[in-house]
């Protein structure tokens, strides 16, 4: 079990990095919210990366009532309520990792340049119930965690003192519901990513290959913006994984060894929950150029501060370095 002066560390910093998550989140949801006043509809991507959002500032806000309360509650006066609580905070880590893996999933149907009819069945498949497969995956994750209330116990005595917050393994039965749940969450969107991951790669190479060969190595390929979102695709699946090599070895703590480390799996899931928000604000254009419109507008309200504003564009960047060099020659004239 972690001591009380660790736990309280880790509240402060989890707060911190939670602003920081819905910070981003809710700003590309307003993004979103913008494009579909717009357009009137959402494309697939952004209907995902909108339910990513809405779930991942969920988790953030029950999981931080859930330590705040753990943290308060030192005579376990709500432990059911605390218990209830971290149901639900594993409900929806369950829908987010399912949701990013589905989004993987569709930009590995997506992005496969040769047309294969299965996936364009499925790609299909995804355009027409996008926002039922979400739906579901919702339902699917409190589903799951339901019988946590069941097979896990509130009376939480760990092997060192009692903990009043968290909920342990009851038993044989406790921990292969656990282990069950470990694999159903993490493993199993894990292998989903991979596969989707392999899959954009070896068509990007093979891409890459025929551009180059149709250009007789003039000049390298360039694939635009459809780059920036496989950057994007394989970078989620990376920080995905660093998560999932975390987050196992926290569980077989708390599954084999009665230790209470579930505030170090918050943190991490708070810790990968915000990086995945800056990945998806950086790899989709319209998001990162608009939160450098913002930047720069903030830098505006204050003079000192305007040599630190970050081009929104390649263009304007050029311009601002031409316009640089121009005053170089000027003051050497």
């Amino acid at each position: 079990m972690l001591p009380a002066e660790d736990k309280t560390g880790i509240w402060l910093l989890t707060g911190l990095l939670a602003v920081n998550t819905i910070f981003f989140y809710v700003f590309i949801l307003l993004v979103n919210i913008k494009k579909y006043n717009k357009d009137n509809h959402l494309n697939p991507g952004d209907t995902i990366i909108t339910a990513i959002s809405l779930t991942s500032c969920g988790h953030q806000i029950l999981a931080y009532f859930w330590m705040t309360m753990d943290e308060v509650d030192r005579e376990c006066l709500y432990n059911l309520l605390e218990s209830v609580l971290l149901t639900l905070v594993f409900g929806v880590r369950f829908s987010i990792m399912w949701t990013t893996s589905f989004l993987t999933f569709y930009y590995g149907t997506k992005l496969v340049i040769e047309p294969i009819c299965c996936y364009t069945k499925i790609q299909e498949a995804i355009l027409k119930h996008v926002l039922t497969i979400i739906v579901f995956i919702i339902l699917a994750g409190f589903a799951t965690c339901l019988p946590l209330l069941t097979f896990m116990s509130h009376q939480n005595a760990t092997k060192d003192e009692s903990d009043c917050g968290a909920i342990m393994p009851a038993g044989i039965p406790g921990k292969l519901y656990m282990s069950f749940y470990v694999f159903i969450s993490d493993i199993v969107p894990g292998v989903l990513m991979i596969k989707s991951s392999i899959s954009i790669s070896v068509h990007l190479a093979i891409h890459l290959r025929n551009m180059k060969a149709s250009t007789n190595s003039s000049h390298a390929p360039k694939l635009g913006s459809q780059m920036r979102v496989i950057k994007m695709t394989l970078t989620l699946v990376v920080v995905f994984l660093c998560f999932l090599a975390v987050d196992l070895y926290v569980h077989v703590t708390v599954v084999f060894q009665h230790e209470n480390t579930i505030t170090m799996t918050i943190l991490f899931a708070t810790i990968y929950t915000m990086v995945s928000a800056f990945v998806l604000v950086y790899g989709r254009k319209s998001c990162w150029t608009e939160l450098l419109r913002w930047y720069n507008l903030f830098l505006d309200e204050f003079p000192c501060l305007r040599c630190l504003k970050v081009p929104e564009n390649k263009s304007n960047s050029k311009n601002v370095s031409n316009a640089t060099k121009s005053k170089v020659k000027s003051s050497h004239m």
